[in-house]
C-alpha cells in the first residue's frame, strides 16, 4: 500500500447514517447522528448524557492547513501521514488528564477509532480562549511596532522576542462574527477584553457572569497541567487556544466543559527545551511548517496579507509540496504525540476502511 493510501485526506464521504448535511472544517468533519441512533447509543453505551441528547461523530483527517489554506504534497500525498491520529491522541490524553485532576469534562464520550470521537452536542462559548506564556508570533510583532495593550492588559516596556512573560496572559478573541455587542467589532477572531465579555456575557453564550471566572480558572489550570507535563519531557508550552461549551449530564445538570481540541501542535506552540537553553527555537508544532512556508516562497507577504487571499489560495493550489516536507511535518506531529502519550502511536494502513468496519460492526452506524 502506498504512502498516499495511508492518509485520510477526504473525511466527509463516509457512509455514516445521518439525516443532516455533513459539516466539514479544515481538519475535522462532523456527522450528526439520527435521534434514533443517538438514543440507542446512549442506552447501549451508558453515556452520562440526557436520554435525548444529540450525538455526533467527529472524524479527523490528515489534511494540513496553514495561513487558512490546505496544502498538499506531490504524488497524491494529500495529507500528512499520522497527523490525524497524533492530534486525536494528544487531545484525548490532555482531556483525560484534566478530568483526573478534577478540572472539567470534555465533549468526548467515546473513541471508536484513533480518527473518530463520539461527542455530545455542546452550546459553545463564543470565545477563542488564548493563553500565552511567552511573547512571540503575532503578539511580538504588535509589541515591536509599539503596541502595549492586549485585550485590556498593558504589557511592560523592555520585553524581548521570545521572552517568558511574568505570568500567563489570557488574550481572548471572538469565535465567529458576533453582532449587536457594543464595543465588539463584528468580525471573526478579533481581540476582546474581559470587560467586553463581562458586559456582554450572554452575547458570548455564558450562562451567568460567574462562569467568566470559571472559564478563566479552567483555562489557566488546564494550561498549567499541560505545561507541567511538557516540562517533565523537556518541552516548553509556549501558547495555546482553548474552547469551552455547555452540556447537560444524565441528571440534567448544566456544566461548563472543554471542547474542540487542546494542547495539540495545531492549536499550540511547543518548543524544544534543550534547544531553547542553547539560544535556539526549535518548533514542535505547526509553527515550524508555517515558518518553512514563509521562507520557501519568494513573496511571503501573500501568506501574511489578508488582502491577498485569492493569490494565497492559488499559491496553495498550484504548489504541491515535496514528499520530504510532508514527512518532516509527520515526524514533528508523531514525535511530539509519542512523547506526550508515552507509547508508540497507533497507525492505520487504511484508515477509511478501518473506520467503516468499526462503526458498522461495533456501533451499528453504517448500513
Amino acid at each position: 500500500m502506498s504512502l498516499a493510501d495511508q492518509v485520510l485526506a477526504v473525511n466527509d464521504d463516509l457512509p455514516i447514517r445521518t439525516d443532516k448535511p455533513v459539516h466539514s472544517g479544515k481538519v475535522r468533519s462532523v456527522y450528526w447522528l439520527t435521534p434514533e441512533d443517538s438514543a440507542r447509543l446512549i442506552k447501549e453505551k451508558g453515556y452520562d448524557v440526557p436520554a435525548d441528547a444529540p450525538l455526533a461523530l467527529m472524524v479527523i483527517s490528515d489534511r494540513i492547513s496553514a495561513f487558512d489554506c490546505i496544502w498538499q504534497g506531490v504524488d497524491g500525498l494529500n495529507g500528512v501521514p499520522g497527523k490525524g491520529a497524533a492530534l486525536n491522541a494528544i487531545s484525548s490524553h490532555w482531556f483525560k488528564l484534566f478530568k483526573e485532576k478534577g478540572l472539567a469534562d470534555s465533549h468526548i464520550l467515546d473513541i471508536p477509532h484513533p480518527f473518530v470521537w463520539i461527542v455530545q452536542k455542546a452550546r459553545p462559548v463564543m470565545i477563542e480562549a488564548i493563553a500565552r506564556q511567552y511573547i512571540t508570533g503575532s503578539m511580538w510583532r504588535a509589541y515591536k511596532d509599539g503596541e502595549r495593550e492586549f485585550c485590556g492588559i498593558t504589557l511592560p516596556e523592555g520585553l524581548k522576542k521570545d521572552q517568558k512573560l511574568p505570568e500567563i496572559l489570557i488574550t481572548p478573541s471572538t469565535k465567529g462574527v458576533l453582532t449587536g455587542l457594543d464595543g465588539v467589532p463584528e468580525a471573526d477572531d478579533v481581540n476582546v477584553s474581559r470587560a467586553d465579555i463581562e458586559r456582554h456575557y450572554q452575547g458570548f453564550n455564558f450562562s451567568k457572569p460567574a462562569d467568566i471566572d470559571r472559564y478563566e480558572v479552567l483555562l489557566k489550570e488546564g494550561f498549567n497541567v499541560i505545561s507541567d507535563a511538557l516540562t517533565a519531557l523537556d518541552q516548553i508550552f509556549v501558547d495555546t487556544k482553548f474552547e469551552f461549551g455547555y452540556v447537560h449530564d444524565a441528571a440534567g445538570n448544566e456544566k461548563l466543559i472543554y471542547m474542540d481540541e487542546v494542547g495539540t501542535p495545531d492549536s499550540s506552540r511547543i518548543w524544544d527545551g534543550a534547544a531553547l537553553r542553547d539560544g535556539q527555537i526549535v518548533e514542535k508544532s505547526k509553527e515550524g511548517f508555517r515558518q518553512w512556508l514563509l521562507n520557501h516562497f519568494p513573496d511571503p507577504d501573500i501568506l501574511l496579507n489578508k488582502n491577498r487571499m485569492p493569490e494565497r489560495f492559488a499559491l496553495a493550489r498550484d504548489n504541491k509540496l515535496p514528499t520530504e516536507v510532508m514527512m518532516d511535518i509527520s515526524n514533528t506531529y508523531v514525535g511530539i504525540a509519542e512523547k506526550i502519550i508515552g507509547h508508540q502511536l497507533v497507525r492505520s494502513a487504511n484508515p477509511k476502511q478501518e473506520i467503516i468496519e468499526v462503526l458498522r460492526e461495533q456501533y451499528g452506524l453504517i448500513d
